[in-house]
């Protein structure tokens, strides 16, 4: 039998987890120096247990969403 979502530990627990993800799925879709993306906001949905981080880049702003439990981006949106 294997633990339920609310029972496995997530991957993703804090800001410190999910800002390096958001970062390197940027670097990957945009092909941006790491140095030119700056954290705009972070915030965490506690139903769906998703990361939401705003990142700015060039004259780019883009929001990654990302599991937690899966530690995996699910979405990144350009806006």
């Amino acid at each position: 039998m294997t633990p339920g979502i609310g029972l496995m530990k997530r991957r993703l627990q804090s800001e410190k987890d999910a800002i390096p993800l958001a970062i390197s799925g940027i670097i990957k879709k945009y092909g941006v120096a790491s140095n030119e993306i700056k954290t705009l906001e972070t915030k965490y949905d506690d139903d769906a247990g998703d990361w939401y981080v705003a990142l700015g880049f060039k004259n780019k702003k883009s929001i990654v969403k990302m599991d937690s439990v899966q530690g995996t981006i699910t979405e990144i949106k350009e806006i």
